[in-house]
């Protein structure tokens, strides 16, 4: 039996009356911020940000995906639900301004890097943002505009460590992963397989099985 919080969830899900007026501004930033990455890119070469940036989003994406296979196939609730205000809810646990955020989330970490970008230091930089982001999280969960189901999933201390790893070190974890690839075509080889596993999983659940999440 599905959660009030699922059920909250699903209630006006990808639903295009919802949209609000303040989503307009929020995608005109985040247009801004890539079309200044884009025009510094194109002149000096270097794509690192706009690839942070595109590589965040698509591992959110993989992660929002997967919550939402969770909540059909348990039948009961995804990891995580955000059945609260917003202005569209596109998956139970992901709405129009998660994902703004993440959009531009990949570049603000690039751009904390120091120009000579050393392992240790992107380690550093990757361990202190997702701390952040835990901490962020927790305080949603707190108000309960981000509703955690599973006990495992929760402000306990081994919860807290799960979400760190899984739901946010693993985020900049690929955009090291990506940053750190010596070609473009590699760079791109695996942001391509990154949005392609979601994509596909997508298109079987939603569009050829018909589920709902």
């Amino acid at each position: 039996m599905i959660t009030d919080a699922t059920r909250q969830a699903l209630d006006g899900l990808r639903d295009l009356n919802m949209i609000k007026w303040y989503a307009i501004p929020l995608l005109a930033i985040v247009l801004y911020v890539y079309a200044r990455e884009i025009k510094e890119a194109r002149k000096n070469g270097d794509w690192n940000a706009v690839f942070a940036g595109v590589t965040l989003f698509g591992a959110d994406f993989l992660n929002e995906t997967v919550n939402g296979w969770i909540m059909h196939l348990s039948g009961r609730s995804a990891l995580w639900t955000t059945p609260g205000d917003t202005a569209l809810r596109v998956m139970v646990g992901w709405n129009i301004e998660i994902i703004f955020m993440f959009l531009i989330a990949g570049i603000i970490f690039y751009h904390s890097l120091s120009e000579n970008r050393t392992r240790t230091e992107m380690w550093a930089w990757a361990v202190a943002f997702a701390a952040f982001c835990v901490f962020v999280e927790c305080l949603l969960n707190m108000g309960g505009h981000l509703v955690w189901e599973y006990p495992f999933w929760e402000r306990t201390f081994w919860g807290v460590w799960l979400i760190f790893f899984f739901g946010y070190f693993a985020f900049f974890c690929w955009i090291i992963l990506v940053i750190t690839r010596k070609t473009t075509k590699a760079k791109l080889a695996i942001i391509g397989g990154l949005y392609a596993v979601p994509a596909i999983m997508n298109i079987l659940a939603l569009g050829l099985l018909g589920w709902r999440y």
